[in-house]
């Protein structure tokens, strides 16, 4: 059938820019993430000041519905462009102050922030932009191929980063950096300018606060969506901490390895996620369902707590191939069945508020810094599992009608 084709999304032109697009974009987040993470870790020796770090870069969650809204008022590429212009410049600010020997943890963090406050945003621009150019037959493929495209770049950033960072240092390591965002942001020019706006529904003038206002009123009323987000939310507050904010600290105090390791250990997520996002994809339909979605959650939970268990970077990286695999498949099929319940005028919306799931990685990053201190790394991870498991069930017990 068609939309079983492995393929078949690229055949829309538009698509054929995003896609590498978004690979070099995830690209450069992925090795900016090694290697500021491995610098703020090693010059500082502080978790917390890590997984502050982390947190900063999720700060523009409560900025994203609002840039989706203004996505749907004057054409998602114009916002789209803009902020990928603004990642380039930023990376090469951080280029420039490590060759001038003036960059230090401190300004890595503010630096950080003014990134942070724009990267949720680009995660709302890149599936509404794909639900407004993909054929609803081919939308299982293209966020299947889409989310590939993220975790093939968190396996070649984390290799790359870290082999960068460890043989010629930070200032070299950005200039690769630099290169990638500017590559991004000159094949996003080529993704066709969609303005939902301009159809029948959106001709009379509202100002964006009712535009997200009506978003949180169609998310209310319509209750697989609710359920879809406030499960979104919850992994995002218990699972994505662990993996986004932490491998730098296990790497360096559970492992004792060296920035390396570190990179060996997010290739082996990212290798397993993309296998994991590659299944979505080709298998198309058969993985729309909520019960798919919710058993690779409830698995995602359970290597969590195999991996908080593992002593050596082998069997660590054994675990995070295999949560790799049921992460992205959960994470894939809730993208997939969110984006299909949602009518295009209002889509951007959704999605934007949809992002201030996000907000849940930063909470759950500054717990986690506290509780490593207080409890350890085992027990921490143990409880958000715990969290987790309980939660996610009560989701589908509250919903189960419309899951």
């Amino acid at each position: 059938m068609r939309d079983f084709a492995p393929l078949t999304a690229f055949k829309v032109r538009s698509y054929r820019f995003q896609w590498p697009a978004d690979l070099c974009s995830t690209w450069s987040f992925e090795m900016e993430n090694i290697i500021l993470g491995w610098y703020i870790l090693v010059e500082t020796g502080s978790v917390l000041l890590l997984t502050l770090f982390a947190a900063l870069q999720f700060m523009g969650t409560l900025v994203a519905p609002w840039l989706g809204v203004l996505g749907d008022r004057i054409g998602r590429k114009i916002v789209f462009c803009a902020m990928r212009a603004i990642f380039s410049l930023l990376a090469i600010t951080i280029m420039t102050l490590a060759f001038l020997d003036l960059l230090t943890p401190y300004v890595v963090l503010v630096l950080a922030l003014l990134s942070g406050l724009l990267r949720p945003s680009d995660m709302v621009m890149r599936q509404a932009l794909i639900g407004d150019t993909v054929p609803p037959e081919s939308l299982p493929n293209a966020l299947g191929l889409n989310r590939t495209s993220m975790d093939a770049s968190r396996v070649f950033g984390a290799l790359a980063g870290a082999g960068i960072f460890a043989v010629l240092g930070i200032g070299y390591a950005y200039v690769l950096v630099a290169a990638i965002y500017l590559v991004s942001f000159s094949l996003t020019l080529g993704i066709t300018n969609t303005h939902p706006a301009d159809s029948a529904v959106e001709k009379q003038e509202t100002s964006q606060w009712r535009d997200f206002k009506e978003g949180l009123a169609y998310i209310w009323n319509t209750p697989m969506v609710l359920a879809i987000l406030w499960l979104a939310f919850l992994v995002n507050l218990t699972a994505f901490p662990i993996i986004r904010g932490l491998l730098p600290y296990v790497a360096k105090e559970v492992y004792l390895v060296d920035e390396i390791g570190l990179g060996h250990l997010v290739a082996g997520f990212g290798a397993g996620a993309m296998i994991g996002s590659l299944v979505v994809a080709a298998a198309g339909s058969r993985t729309h369902s909520t019960k798919f979605m919710l058993t690779n959650v409830f698995l995602w939970y359970a290597m969590l707590a195999v991996f908080a268990a593992m002593e050596t970077k082998l069997s660590g990286f054994v675990s995070l191939f295999i949560m790799g695999i049921v992460h992205a498949m959960g994470m894939v099929s809730m993208s997939v069945i969110l984006v299909s319940q949602l009518e295009p005028y209002i889509r951007g919306r959704v999605i934007g508020v949809r992002i201030l799931a996000i907000y849940g990685v930063p909470l759950g990053l500054l717990g986690t810094g506290f509780l490593i201190d207080v409890i350890g790394f085992q027990a921490t991870v143990n409880l958000y599992v715990s969290i987790g498991v309980a939660l996610t069930a009560l989701i589908w017990f509250k919903w189960r009608k419309v899951l």
